[in-house]
């Protein structure tokens, strides 16, 4: 299996930076995305951004201009940027990992990190 380890949430000032950091290990190959959903209390789960092997990108429309993803393929790490952030990006933001293994597709995901932006 895979496993995702999150790092990098806090409480931040709107207008203000964070930026998250998720490492996989363990049986690694095969995975061809990686991304970053978040949660906010009684909302449902978004998707953030994603980033497949090949190096292209995707954004949620309310983070666009304002996010970027990025990856470090010698260390096995997808980071998320977040800038000019605001208090509605206030939610639990989870790692994934899409694998293809053999002819089925696995889900992994890391254990989340609270991100407050807040005066």
């Amino acid at each position: 299996q895979v496993q995702l380890v999150e790092s990098g949430g806090g409480l931040v000032q709107p207008g203000g930076s964070l930026r998250l950091s998720c490492a996989a290990s363990g049986s690694i190959f095969g995975i061809y995305a990686m991304g970053w959903y978040r949660q906010a209390p009684e909302k449902q789960r978004e998707l953030v951004a994603v980033i497949t092997s090949g190096g292209s990108t995707n954004y949620a429309n309310s983070v666009k201009g304002r996010f970027t993803i990025s990856r470090d393929n010698a260390k096995n790490t997808v980071y998320l940027q977040m800038n000019n952030m605001k208090p509605e990006d206030t939610a639990i933001y989870y790692c994934n990992a899409a694998k293809l293994n053999s002819d089925s597709v696995m889900n992994y995901w890391g254990q989340g990190a609270q991100v407050t932006v807040s005066s």
